[in-house]
């Protein structure tokens, strides 16, 4: 904490460095540029991948390397995403770092580099995933097939709160996301002159009654709770007297647990093959992504709020906030069963909230969670 507190300044500028190289999911190559000069001044390893962005980085230390111990699931794993949303800010549309990924590389970043200045060595091997493509689901799932969990048994990552969930200096051991998905629809028609309607099928119109019925469903998991909305509508007709005979639509889906959302989609997708059926018109509908729900993990929940406690004291630790926003950390363990993963949820002042466009928080938040993953690591080494 003293280092950290020394290096304060340094934390902002690598934040503010890495916030204006904000690039969207599989477009991060400035950024993971910048990351790997970091690491080359850090004299610590990494891989680096010719089919996509990522990069992980590899600090061994002493016996713990050793082959029989890695089939054991020795290596400790810090993992942060690197991408940013495209959105529109102040009317322009840009990558834009509004879900506080530049902050969690930041933190990252400086926990590496206050466990050296403190002398700390990995007992086996310490591994970083810098993931890509969070925000559409998919970055995870990419190192998994890479192989870059292997032999990992345990795994940390942190996140920044907004003021609603945790205020600043509240700390959770854990975020139960729920469970998202995205469907896209396309609705096909038949095209007439505007002064016979009769003769065509609007598209327009039959979308309309998919949006009803999307909102029925919807009701209908209200308690769960779930929920599921159109997004996005878009129709490529250019004048005004053509009725239109074709049509996209997006709809997001919410669930807090995996067992919901595979209730609701089955039950989703019947109701709009049957309002598209009512119109006499086909539906063709296509699972664009899809992220699971957290599971729980007693042990490093444990491990992650005596760390908090330590650092922080007793108050500063908070109950885990149940969130509907999804986040795809969670296909780690979903695919790896026996891993200890956790992700440290982090009250910083964060406002008017995530992926809001102009979302701001307090940076001096970052030298806190630099220090709570940096703890967490010297807290778990022994354990191997």
């Amino acid at each position: 904490m003293a280092w950290l507190h020394a290096h304060r300044q340094e934390l902002k500028t690598t934040y503010a460095e890495l916030h204006a190289l904000a690039e969207a999911s599989w477009q991060e190559y400035r950024t993971t540029h910048y990351v790997s000069e970091v690491l080359d001044e850090l004299g610590i390893p990494y891989e680096r991948f010719a089919a996509h962005t990522g990069l992980v980085a590899r600090w061994k230390g002493g016996a713990g390397s050793a082959p029989d111990d890695r089939e054991q699931g020795s290596v400790i794993a810090l993992r942060t995403d690197i991408d940013a949303l495209w959105q529109q800010v102040d009317g322009i549309s840009r990558a834009n770092h509004s879900c506080g990924h530049d902050a969690h590389m930041t933190m990252v970043l400086y926990a590496l580099k206050a466990l050296q200045a403190v002398g700390f060595q990995p007992a086996g091997e310490l591994r970083v995933l810098f993931q890509p493509a969070e925000e559409v689901g998919e970055g995870a799932l990419r190192l998994l097939e890479a192989g870059c969990l292997d032999d990992v048994g345990y795994l940390l990552g942190i996140h920044v709160r907004p003021a609603k969930e945790l205020a600043y200096g509240q700390v959770s051991s854990a975020i139960y996301h729920g469970a998202c998905a995205v469907l896209e629809g396309k609705v096909s028609g038949v095209q007439a002159h505007a002064a016979r309607p009769d003769d065509g099928l609007n598209v327009i119109e039959v979308m309309a009654d998919i949006i009803k019925a999307v909102c029925a469903v919807s009701k209908d998991y209200s308690d769960v709770p779930a929920s599921c909305k159109v997004t996005r509508l878009h129709v490529p007709n250019e004048s005004s007297n053509i009725i239109p005979d074709f049509g996209i639509f997006t709809i997001d889906i919410r669930a807090q647990t995996n067992e919901t959302m595979d209730a609701l989609l089955p039950e989703l997708e019947a109701a709009i093959h049957l309002a598209g059926k009512e119109n006499g018109s086909p539906v063709e509908l296509q699972l664009k992504s899809r992220m699971v729900a957290a599971r729980p993990d007693p042990y490093l929940e444990a491990v992650a709020q005596e760390v908090i406690t330590e650092l922080l004291g007793e108050d500063a630790w908070a109950r885990a906030p149940v969130t509907p926003g999804g986040e795809d950390f969670h296909f780690y363990r979903l695919h790896k069963p026996e891993l200890h993963a956790t992700m440290i949820g982090l009250g910083c002042g964060l406002l008017p909230g995530l992926h809001h466009p102009q979302m701001q928080f307090d940076l001096d938040a970052l030298e806190i969670g630099a220090a709570l993953l940096a703890l967490s690591v010297i807290r778990m080494s022994p354990a191997l």
